[in-house]
């Protein structure tokens, strides 16, 4: 489904750009734009990656082999 809405919304910015005219100073805009859009979701999609990982660490894969120390109770 979001691949869907994906294509379509690629679709129809493709047809948007080809009906208008435009120059090499404006290509050059839109490249530039594609650009930042393009580190800006990066870091974005980063730092909210990370943020989850903190709230929900993995558990450890190491593996202990001595037995945990546990205190005398009796004295």
């Amino acid at each position: 489904m979001v691949i869907l809405l994906a294509v379509y919304n690629s679709v129809c910015l493709i047809a948007s750009i080809q009906e208008t005219q435009t120059d090499f100073n404006d290509l050059g805009k839109l490249l530039l734009g594609g650009v930042v859009a393009a580190i800006v979701f990066a870091v974005a999609f980063t730092f909210v990656r990370l943020r989850l990982r903190e709230k929900n660490p993995q558990p450890s894969n190491f593996i202990s082999i001595s037995a945990p120390r546990e205190e005398n109770k009796n004295g």
